[in-house]
């Protein structure tokens, strides 16, 4: 994958994340960018412009009121330049800014004023990723197709430990690379279910699972990136809509699921199964709480449809993948799972190995149809999503 001419300008917030921005330019060059980098007045607290012009070969912005540039209207014809515009650290303060739509700084002027793809790397700490605020932030900015790559989980330079790590620069010089690249799902509609499904007991509690939709999510992302025409149908999850004009379906309950999937279904070229829906549900769902009275409790429990098999058996069903989430015996449970559900595919993950599967930010896959089988280790669920799609676009093709 290359950025050969690719005109790419690079914004960096204040935050600690800035240091990993000398390397990101170096990176997008490595690549054939030709990269031009604008700073918040924070960010040069953290690293200097010297440092970035002498790697991306050109002056760097920062003054939004600078009379030479202005003279130029140098932040349009700056906005005007870029084919892309990664946004590296993009800090708590940052995103803010940008979902309220002001222009108080060059870097955020930019982002309003120019027409190329906006590209968001949150870095920040990890309290401040999970506050209401900031996942309200990223959501509005999701749904304005804002691309959001990030953030990633570990320790940080407060010595916490948790979500809130900008990707490392030679990730996103390689997404940023994808980007550009060859798009194999282009013009193909793309039906997608994501999340778990939660099955109420009484109007306060439920019964779900420890899905939290981030691989159903990030295969959206990357299939619209890819080209793909997307939708979406996701239970519960605390997520923004992914960017590149992907349709949402926000459902609840498995049933919501199955009505939702049918009503979309028709006319879709590739459906994939990712959501983690209940396999049962409680037979009578009570009208009121249901008060602690007595020390045991039972629940009568009727199994919920399969919604991958039903649509497995459509007569004129949509090429069809499911995902087989196992803790052993995983390729005996994936090949049955193919037969009994009619299925073209199945991608199969070990939720038994820490760090993958439910909750985590990077999954292993092994993905099996009738001709073959090829597996894909453990990596972030952004790539693997994109590796998963490449297979699935392959595969699909060869079955014409």
């Amino acid at each position: 994958m290359s950025l050969n001419h690719k005109k790419i300008l690079l914004g960096i917030g204040g935050g600690i994340a800035a240091y990993k921005s000398a390397e990101l330019v170096r990176r997008l060059k490595e690549h054939g960018a030709d990269v031009r980098v604008v700073m918040t007045q924070s960010a040069m607290e953290f690293i200097t412009p010297l440092t970035l012009q002498a790697l991306s070969g050109h002056p760097v912005a920062s003054d939004l009121l600078d009379p030479a540039a202005e003279a130029a209207m140098g932040h349009i014809e700056l906005a005007r330049w870029a084919e892309l515009f990664i946004i590296a650290p993009a800090t708590a303060n940052v995103l803010a800014r940008m979902q309220a739509g002001m222009a108080d700084e060059l870097l955020t002027t930019c982002a309003l004023a120019t027409a190329s793809p906006v590209v968001v790397c949150p870095a920040m700490n990890q309290q401040m990723y999970q506050h209401p605020a900031t996942q309200h932030n990223l959501k509005v900015l999701g749904e304005r197709d804002v691309h959001i790559w990030g953030p990633n989980s570990g320790s940080q330079a407060c010595g916490e430990v948790g979500p809130g790590r900008m990707l490392e620069p030679l990730d996103i010089a390689r997404r940023a690379a994808a980007f550009f690249g060859d798009k194999p799902l282009q013009g193909q509609k793309l039906l997608l279910t994501a999340g778990p499904t939660h099955e109420a007991i009484d109007p306060v509690r439920y019964i779900s699972n420890h899905s939290s939709g981030k691989m159903g999510f990030a295969i959206a992302t990357k299939a619209a990136e890819m080209g793909a025409d997307v939708t979406l149908i996701t239970g519960p999850v605390n997520l923004p809509t992914p960017p590149g004009g992907v349709k949402r379906i926000d459902v609840q309950s498995a049933q919501q699921m199955l009505d939702a999937v049918m009503a979309q279904v028709n006319g879709q070229d590739i459906f994939i199964g990712c959501a983690a829906v209940a396999d049962y549900r409680i037979d009578k769902i009570a009208k009121t709480k249901i008060k602690k009275t007595a020390e045991t409790m039972q629940l009568a429990l009727v199994r919920n449809p399969d919604i991958l098999a039903m649509v497995g058996a459509l007569a004129d069903k949509p090429f069809t993948i499911g995902f087989a989430a196992e803790t052993h015996d995983i390729e005996h449970y994936a090949k049955d799972k193919i037969l009994r559900k009619q299925l073209d595919m199945i991608a199969a993950n070990d939720v038994s190995t820490p760090g993958q599967g439910f909750s985590a930010d990077t999954n292993a896959l092994k993905v099996f149809w009738p001709e073959g089988c090829e597996e894909l280790p453990a990596t972030d669920k952004h790539t693997l999503a994109g590796q998963l799609l490449g297979v699935i676009a392959r595969v699909k093709k060869e079955a014409r």
